[in-house]
């Protein structure tokens, strides 16, 4: 029987996992003497932050979900973009011999 992956708890509760597997983290500087900060940077702490991938393939495995890949989700739709123009091009090409045979 093979070791059960207990996930670090500690992490689990500071980040977020997107469905394309990017790790979300919270801002610092956000708990108190925000009345000295302007507006914009208020805001700017407020919203959520994406990590960066280095760090972020870390937490993922620490967290236990190490299957969700963005680079790789990033690199297959793009692929699939390709594919689409490619065929789109492909049917208007065929569309264009087909009038032309057509005269």
């Amino acid at each position: 029987m093979g070791y059960k992956l207990k996930p670090n708890k500690a992490v689990s509760k500071r980040f977020k996992v997107t469905g394309t597997g990017k790790v979300v983290r919270r801002k610092a500087f956000s708990s108190h003497l925000r009345s000295g900060r302007s507006a914009k940077r208020k805001r700017q702490i407020g919203r959520p932050a994406i990590m960066c991938e280095n760090l972020a393939r870390n937490m993922r495995r620490l967290m236990g979900v190490h299957a969700k890949k963005p680079l790789q989700v990033a690199h297959e739709r793009a692929l699939d973009a390709k594919r689409k123009e490619q065929a789109a091009e492909a049917t208007v090409v065929t569309d264009a011999t087909v009038a032309t045979d057509a005269k």
